[in-house]
Parts: C-alpha cells; structure tokens; sequence
C-alpha cells in the first residue's frame, strides 16, 4: 500500500479561505521564498494536465447549503466537467473533467458560487467516471480473498500462527491489551452493541470468525468508486490488502473462543472501504468515508492511512489546499453529527511540529523533492477534532516497559496520545487466520477501541469531551532515550514522542 499508515495533528486551515476562487495552480520550477513567519513557502509540483487526461476534481461551495452546490453543479457543467458526487452537508462537489482549462472555467461559471477548486491527484482517474450517475453503482469485489502480503507503507508482513486450544487461546499474546489496560476494562464490560466503529481502511474479511458477528453490513460501504458511495453486497470486502481486516480485529475481534480479543469485543463495526485495489486513498475516497460516518451517526471512526498522493498537503498550493479544505469540511461535520475520530501519527520517524522537507510526494506520479513548512498537513489527521496516535514498542521484549517505535512520527503539540503499534497480533484475510504488523495503523485502532469503551460508559459524552477526557486520563509517560536519533521534548503528561501519555481502557469507564 502505499499510504496506509501515516497521520499527524493539529495545524488548522486557515489560509484557504484567503486563497480566493481565482487563484490557481502555480507552474513548477518556482523557488521557496520565507514567509512572514519565518518558514519557506513550499515548493510547487506540476499540476498542468493536457487535455484528454481525465482527472478528478474537488469544487467547494463558498457556502454549504444546497442552492449553492446546484450552482456549482452547473458551473462544472458548463466547464467541461462532470459530477461524480456531491455533498451539501459540507458543500463540497467531486468533479471529472479531461479538459485542461476545467479549472479556470468552473471559476468562471461559478463566480461566486465557488470558493475553491483543486485536483485530487497527480495521475490520472484509473477507476472511470462512473455510469448512470443517477443511481448507485459499484464494481463489487468477489475477490475479496486476495491478499498481496505485500507490506503497507512500514507495516511488517503478516504471519499466520496456530490457534491453540480452548477460548481465545491467542489471547496470552495479546502483550499489547495488557500494555493499555484492557483486560481490567473488559472485566467491567465488554462494550455496548449500541456502539459502531467505523473502521475507514481497505475493508473487513465479512466471514473471518472473529470479526463477521461484529460487522455492521448495512452501514459498510464502498467509497473508492470515484468518491461515490457504492453499496453494492461485496463492494465493502477486502480485496488486495488485509490491512483493515487487520485493523478491524484489534478494535473489536469478539470474544468467542477462538482467536484473539479485540479492545472492544462486543460493539459494532461498519467496513468503510476507502482504500482502492492499487493501494490509494485519495481526498474524494475520505470525504466520502467521513460524511457517511455522520450520516450513518457512527460514534467512532479509525483512520489508519494518510490521503494520497502528498504525504502532506499545503495550504500555500491551491490545489492541495482546495483538497484539504474539502477533507477538513467532512472531518468537522462528522464530528457535529457526534463521530469522534483516532488516527495513526506515520511511520516516517518526522518530526511533525518542525517541518521541513518531503522527498515522497506525489506518490501517484514522480515524487517531487520539495521544500514544505507547518502549513503542510498530514491529512485527515493534522486536523482539529482529530487524536493522532503514536506508536509504543514492547521494551525490552517480553517486559511490560515501552518505548516510541522506531519508525513511529512525534512531535510536541501535534501528538496526542500513544498506544501499542509494533509487533501487534491480530486478524488476516489469509485462511481466517491471525498475525502481526507493526505500524503506527496497529496503534490508532487501540485507541478507536478505549474510545467505544468510552462511549459504553458514557453515551452522552460530545466527541470534544471525550478526546479531553482520553487525554486527561491517559498514563503520563516521561521522555525516554532517543528513537532514531529523535530527541524528545517536554514533560510527562505533554511531550513530543508520548502526547499526554499511554492511553488507559480501564479509565475513561470511570465516572
């Protein structure tokens, strides 16, 4: 995969707004200048795409309400365009177009109509633009079985151990739950069945025996047809990656005799497939992800990925900025409609709050060696609303000591909580079985889990009580030894490799 894995935290958006609707993409070969505050500008990657390519788009209304998206519809009528998708909730439109001037047109017809407009990605549309875009559609996914083994983006390949004898036998490897408390937590409840999870990844294996009893099949959708919802029966299965299946069983994986536990054990999850066969996740795949999460009134969603194809996405670019923005519009109104979100940090061992370079981006295309400041955001999770996870490893092994992972992101102010992630034991699509990964995607979903035990226990809690209340009652971890030459800055409770600390199952339950 070649996203799946990364996050941050904390930068808002404020400069896209101030971009203006005719300010569009800068040609390649400028230099970074400093801003006024201090940090260069980031250099600009070739968005001039010759007509006949087609390419998607996103249009953001300047307001969200549905006279304004018909306005825009009609504006990426008149330029040459197509609407695959369009969301009045968040007054964000996902367009088509193989014409080169699509994006100065659509300005045009739109006039003020129109906030912003961007390309999503940096290579061309591979999916198609959808047929008969007055109905559903969807190419299914019968083979959901396949599995590449391939690593995703840091993550360890699978292995496939022996279940042993007798109820949940694979539990004693479990170190991980012991590590956050839940064991202690599960004593107390095992989760509410009134509680879902979506789980925002490459889908769920829908007949694995610890998982298919948890899933939620009509909340389960497909968002990788171009950013259209898709719930076709299988469109939601894994199909080239068990990443989410994976995922799925550290969140919730039942309680049942066999197998492993998850966090969560008895909630509901919904398959929110986001991740296309080729292992993208563009900005159309999550703002679908996200606002279905709202609509479907989800209390949790994990976000194990980063959204292609930029590592991280600038508000001094337009184009990146319009797709930010849009992502940022259905984060915040999925979290109105009271979801609340865990997300993994990255596996690219950076310092999130001082940043500087990205050598990886467009991962679409040819990457760009490029000159990036604080207003580049790793995305969906450098958003407020937002908790970003890092990711602990067992130290020294077989002990109940941690420390940050090697490949795990950091950063003071940006990380807010850590959770096990290297070495994790859990479900995979291969023969039903189980096996470990390691990535800062295995830690973000303890979280998502600790954070439906949260919801058990305290269903009236707002998304911003309980992210405060999950960092409040987290295990302060003071600075350890640096990882990789990553020094750690600040104190326990709020530094840069731990966040307030690890976070504790067995807390946030408590009144």
């Amino acid at each position: 995969m070649k996203s799946i894995a990364h996050a941050g935290r904390r930068w808002t958006v404020a400069a896209v707004a101030a971009l203006g609707a005719l300010t569009l993409a800068i040609g390649a070969g400028a230099t970074a200048t400093a801003t006024s505050s201090g940090q260069s500008t980031s250099t600009p990657v070739p968005s001039t795409f010759p007509d006949g390519m087609l390419m998607s788009y996103v249009v953001n209304a300047r307001i969200a309400n549905p006279g304004q998206v018909r306005l825009v519809e009609k504006a990426v009528a008149a330029a040459g365009g197509v609407v695959v998708q369009s969301w009045p909730q968040i007054g964000v439109v996902i367009a088509h177009s193989d014409r080169s001037a699509f994006r100065a047109e659509v300005v045009k017809a739109g006039g003020n109509a129109v906030q912003s407009v961007g390309a999503t990605r940096t290579a061309s549309v591979s999916e198609g633009t959808p047929a008969g875009l007055g109905a559903t559609w969807g190419r299914g996914a019968a083979d959901y079985k396949k599995a590449t083994g391939k690593p995703a983006n840091g993550d360890l390949p699978a292995e496939s151990p022996t279940p042993g004898v007798g109820s949940d036998a694979l539990e004693s490897r479990q170190w991980d739950m012991t590590m956050i408390n839940a064991p202690a937590a599960q004593a107390v409840t095992d989760g509410n069945r009134n509680v879902l999870v979506g789980v925002l990844d490459s889908g769920i294996d829908p007949d694995h025996p610890d998982l298919a009893a948890n899933i939620d099949i009509a909340s389960s959708v497909n968002c990788t047809a171009a950013g259209r919802p898709d719930l076709s029966p299988t469109g939601w299965y894994p199909t080239t990656s068990d990443h989410g299946t994976h995922v799925a069983g550290t969140i919730a994986a039942a309680r049942n005799g066999v197998g492993i536990v998850g966090v969560a054990p008895n909630v509901r999850m919904a398959a929110v497939k986001v991740v296309n066969d080729d292992g993208y996740i563009y900005p159309e795949y999550a703002i679908c992800g996200f606002v279905w999460a709202g609509l479907k009134k989800m209390d949790v969603t994990n976000n194990s990925y980063y959204i292609d194809p930029f590592e991280f996405w600038c508000s001094d670019q337009p184009d990146q900025a319009a797709a930010k923005e849009a992502v940022r519009r259905a984060v915040t109104w999925a979290t109105g409609q009271g979801v609340v979100h865990a997300a993994a940090a990255g596996n690219s061992a950076y310092d999130l709050a001082n940043k500087t370079v990205d050598n990886g981006s467009p991962n679409d295309t040819t990457p760009v060696a490029r000159v990036i400041n604080n207003g580049c955001q790793d995305i969906p999770t450098e958003l407020d609303g937002v908790v970003t996870v890092a990711s602990l490893q067992q130290f020294p092994a077989g002990s109940t000591t941690s420390r940050l992972s090697y490949f795990s992101n950091r950063g003071q102010g940006v990380i807010d909580v850590a959770a096990p992630g290297s070495s994790i034991l859990s479900t995979i699509v291969r023969n039903n079985g189980w096996g470990t990964k390691s990535g800062t995607s295995m830690a973000s979903p303890h979280v998502a889990g600790v954070l439906a035990l949260m919801k058990t226990a305290h269903p009236t809690w707002t998304p911003d009580r309980m992210i405060a209340e999950l960092k409040a009652r987290a295990v302060a971890k003071p600075c350890s030894a640096a990882t990789a030459g990553a020094v750690c800055v600040g104190d326990p409770g709020n530094n840069s490799y731990f966040g307030a600390g690890v976070v504790d199952a067995l807390a946030v339950m408590q009144p």
